[in-house]
């Protein structure tokens, strides 16, 4: 399935801006494709996603710290963290439905205000339960937000311009996430709450900015503009598929093995202070940041087949040298290869949903995004395991499988080329 839906620029669902058939591609009307900005929709996303991430770049320092202040173990530590990842991927499937029936700006504005709601009393709670609860809150809104601001932006945006429309959104993420930490690393010399409250306010204001700044069409202007492509179809589409995979292995890699496991090797193997890991991060995200613009005009008029198999067989090596690692500017090297890698891990896949999806793709969104938690749930779960049991290198090659599966099977992804769009 999906073979007969070859070239993107010739997707059936009626986006603006799109093309809607093989006669009327980009070469029929150059001067006006060579022209084409990102819509406005886009842009607004990119600065609700910039203020999400400032905050939760905030809080994530600070919470495993103010958790500990209410005298308990790691493991519950622990939880609180996974909580969050769980309760995403416990609402995702329902995330579609709520969006039929009130819309996503309506639903992204919900979202955000319940993440707003649940940080802010994190930080007046007087027990853990009531913390491991509201965090638990905060990722049911974290999942209708994100769910939400996706089905927007993919189906906001022609076939041609979804690599860099993801692109330029994750900035905003990207920017905001090197931004939180050092305005958390202040706030925490004030309070161990006061990282919550901050968080709140940015998620406000996010909030506001997506609520009165996005255009909003509603759900019956989408199903007059848009084909309606079943559910069981877009599982079906190999696009899809390989989008769904590639999303379980980054979520794996990324914000599993890397993130778990890496503050771990710089203190253990290469006997460093653990404030190299925050600075090898930061290195690294500027790196992905640089990437990001490149990768969005690589996945748009390269394709999504040759970016998602290129960055995932980079990816799958760079995680597999990082445990032979023998000094720290070697690791910086390898997370900054590994973050443009990301630019492009992080595009394609997202732009292959749309196109194999169409405009009104909540609930494949939705399922999209539940493989990026459950990988980010697995992850370091059974990296951790294997550390354990085995090695550093035994760890890491769990995300090697899982990254080079996702560019053996993307192979498979009918080719998805698109002829250059030349300016008169």
């Amino acid at each position: 399935m999906g073979a007969e839906l070859v070239d993107v620029t010739g997707e059936s669902s009626a986006l603006p801006g799109a093309t809607s058939g093989a006669t009327s591609g980009p070469r029929s009307r150059p001067e006006k494709l060579a022209r084409e900005k990102l819509p406005r929709d886009v842009l607004v996303l990119g600065v609700v996603a910039f203020f999400v991430m400032v905050g939760f770049g905030v809080v994530v320092p600070v919470l495993p710290v103010y958790v500990r202040s209410f005298g308990v173990g790691y493991v519950e530590v622990g939880a609180v963290v996974s909580a969050f990842a769980v309760m995403r991927l416990v609402a995702n499937p329902f995330v579609g439905k709520l969006m039929d029936w009130a819309g996503e700006r309506t639903i992204l504005a919900i979202g955000i205000g319940i993440v707003a709601l649940s940080s802010g009393l994190v930080g007046l709670a007087h027990t853990y339960p009531q913390v491991l609860l509201l965090r638990g809150a905060g990722g049911i809104g974290s999942a209708m937000f994100s769910v939400a601001a996706m089905t927007l932006l993919l189906s906001s945006t022609s076939p041609k311009l979804r690599g860099r429309a993801v692109g330029f959104y994750q900035g905003g993420f990207l920017i905001g996430g090197m931004a939180g930490p050092a305005v958390g690393g202040l706030l925490a010399t004030v309070s161990l709450t006061a990282p919550f409250f901050f968080y709140a306010v940015t998620l406000a204001i996010a909030g506001l900015v997506g609520l009165f700044l996005l255009s909003g069409r509603k759900r019956a202007e989408v199903d007059a503009a848009a084909e309606v492509i079943p559910l069981g179809r877009v599982i079906r589409d190999r696009r899809f598929q390989v989008a769904c995979l590639a999303n379980l292995a980054q979520g794996w890699s990324a914000m599993g093995v890397r993130g778990a496991l890496i503050p771990v090797l710089v203190v253990e193997m290469l006997h460093q202070e653990p404030a190299w890991t925050g600075i090898a991060f930061a290195v690294a995200a500027v790196a992905q940041t640089i990437a990001l613009a490149p990768a969005g005009r690589f996945v748009d008029t390269v394709g999504r087949k040759p970016a998602i198999v290129g960055a995932f067989a980079v990816g799958a090596v760079t995680m597999m040298a990082i445990p032979f690692v023998t000094s720290l500017w070697l690791l910086i090297v390898l997370l900054c290869v590994y973050g443009v890698a990301a630019a492009f891990m992080g595009t394609a896949p997202a732009a292959a949903v749309g196109d194999a999806a169409g405009a009104r793709g909540g609930k494949p969104v939705a399922l999209f995004q539940a493989f990026s938690d459950a990988g980010a749930i697995a992850g370091p779960l059974v990296a951790g395991l294997l550390l354990d049991l085995y090695s550093f290198p035994a760890a890491f090659a769990s995300a090697f499988v899982i990254m080079a599966a996702a560019a053996l099977f993307a192979l498979r992804m009918p080719s998805d080329r698109v002829k250059p769009v030349a300016a008169s």
